[in-house]
């Protein structure tokens, strides 16, 4: 039996505390650190330069996917980004049929996006230490937590979806 549609209230919260949590999380991590630390605020976008050309699409491409990540969790999932808000039902849809972790996935192309604009050593530097840390939290943390919650059926899902390298054949994760 499916769960009754979610109130208005409920669905405006949620799109309040998602919007919050994204710019709390992804924000400041591919946006504000960035452009405060690392270079971008310097930056000088030049459409002539193939390589801000694709660092300008792949921050834009990033963007966008991080956007659809969020609303797959708050639709399907009734949740946030944020792992205090978290998903109440394992979320296989989308994005999530392909690869595991989209989200950071789109994080690290805003990233690389910057890293073609701004040619930042320092943002390198920050890119990989980000990247470092974020798959030791989802080897850690994550996924134990996710095997905990969901059982059998995060366990089928991650023996099936990989975890950073997306498969691009259709249904992939099945129904579960």
């Amino acid at each position: 039996m499916k769960s009754p549609a979610p109130s208005r209230l409920a669905s405006a919260w949620l799109a309040v505390r998602s919007l919050l949590w994204a710019v709390l999380l992804p924000g400041v991590v591919a946006g504000y650190l960035p452009w405060r630390f690392f270079g971008l605020r310097e930056a000088r976008l030049d459409l002539g330069n193939p390589l801000h050309l694709v660092g300008l699409l792949a921050i834009v491409a990033g963007t966008v996917l991080l956007g659809a990540c969020i609303l797959e969790f708050a639709r399907h999932g009734r949740g946030t980004l944020a792992p205090v808000d978290a998903p109440r039902r394992l979320v296989v849809q989308g994005l999530y049929r392909y690869v595991r972790n989209p989200m950071y996935l789109s994080v690290g192309t805003i990233l690389v996006g910057e890293l073609l604009v701004t040619r930042s050593r320092s943002l390198l530097v920050f890119a990989a230490c980000w990247f470092l840390l974020v798959n030791l939290m989802v080897i850690g943390y994550e996924e134990p937590a996710l095997r905990h919650r969901f059982g059998a059926s995060y366990r089928r899902y991650a023996g099936t979806v990989g975890r950073w390298l997306p498969s691009f054949r259709a249904g992939r994760a099945g129904p579960l």
